[in-house]
């Protein structure tokens, strides 16, 4: 099996990329432009492996994705290359509407026409994979969960691009027939996560003593996904998926931001003590423009269909977490000299995830 996946320096990217190399043994060419969040230390275990190849290249450059796929052949296509960073897209929505949108654009040309020069069998098997989240859906109130039918209702830059490259794809498969899957994802964490998200920052900055920013009251809520789950669920919905469907990714773990800073402060004071307790470094700040008050994705259509269960709760998750970061200063002390957890987003006027 041979995987084309795009973004695979990224966060999520890599640990997909680490999952289908060393856990299923396929052939992986990872394409990342290196943008600020894509880092290649993420990939050392891979690194020298023999089915692991990396090509430094930009989604939206057609001539180079389609030599890409002309020299690689790829049986399926992983698309996870974007701009993610919902602060960085209130005061720089450009370059996601170019990644976002005119890169899937970009891919999903590039990947019709080489799967339309395929035989017929290799054409027959042939899958794309477009990987996006649940912020296209938009905020919840105090009940209810994002089921796959839920109306698209994005309230940022970001969220909006990316409503936008998962409509693109489903235009493609019902337009042109092209075996397009769409699955919608919520907040994920774990090791690798570049420094600028809520628990990463929290966790170094509160290593370092640094205030710990929650916006607002700390009341928006989140559905909490080990990068890892999310790993194995994307190759489960890339391999047995439906062509056409759409497949939501939740690990059933709700939690206040609040509570997750407050969890991560816990774990802290046993595994890092100071002084104080990590929790006296919390500091309120004004919200951010249009901050979706609470997301929870329903995986139901997941896990009966195709029999993908969530390995870790929230709890084990962010120990795993915490104690990673605690060990792994080799991989985001050089990330945080370039960014020193500074708070984004913010345009005339106030506001700031």
């Amino acid at each position: 099996m041979r995987v084309l996946v795009t973004g695979g320096a990224g966060f999520i990217g890599s640990a997909l990329v680490r999952h289908l190399v060393l856990e299923k043994g396929y052939e992986v060419l990872n394409i990342d432009k290196l943008t600020y969040a894509g880092t290649l230390t993420s990939l050392q275990t891979v690194a020298d492996n023999p089915l692991y190849s990396f090509r430094r290249a930009d989604i939206c450059d057609a001539l180079a994705m389609e030599a890409a796929f002309e020299s690689f052949r790829p049986d399926r296509v992983m698309h996870l290359a974007a701009e993610s960073h919902v602060d960085r897209s209130i005061t720089g929505s450009r370059q996601f509407i170019e990644t976002n949108v005119i890169g899937t654009y970009t891919m999903l040309e590039a990947a019709r026409r080489y799967w339309q020069g395929l035989a017929d069998r290799e054409k027959d098997a042939f899958r794309f994979l477009h990987v996006s989240t649940d912020e296209v859906y938009g905020s919840l109130g105090a009940e209810g969960l994002f089921a796959e039918t839920t109306a698209y209702d994005p309230s940022s830059p970001y969220s909006a691009s990316k409503a936008g490259s998962d409509f693109l794809a489903k235009a493609w498969a019902r337009t042109y027939g092209f075996p397009v899957i769409v699955s919608n994802c919520s907040n994920n964490y774990g090791p690798y996560h570049f420094p600028e998200k809520l628990i990463p920052l929290t966790i170094l900055n509160a290593l370092e003593g640094k205030p710990l920013p929650v916006y607002g009251k700390g009341d928006n809520i989140r559905d909490w996904l080990f990068v890892e789950d999310h790993a194995r669920a994307l190759d489960l919905i890339a391999e047995r998926g439906r062509i056409g469907e759409t497949y939501n990714v939740g690990g059933r773990n709700e939690r206040r931001n609040i509570d997750v800073v407050r969890t991560i402060c816990a774990l802290l004071d046993t595994m890092a003590p100071r002084r104080e307790p990590h929790e006296a470094l919390i500091t309120f700040v004004t919200d951010r423009p249009g901050h979706d008050a609470r997301y929870a994705i329903d995986a139901t259509k997941l896990e009966t269909e195709l029999g993908w269960r969530a390995i870790e709760t929230f709890d084990t998750g962010i120990e795993k977490t915490v104690r990673w970061y605690l060990d792994n200063a080799w991989w985001w002390e050089p990330l945080r000299r370039d960014y020193d957890g500074r708070r984004l987003g913010l345009p005339a006027g106030g506001g700031g995830r």
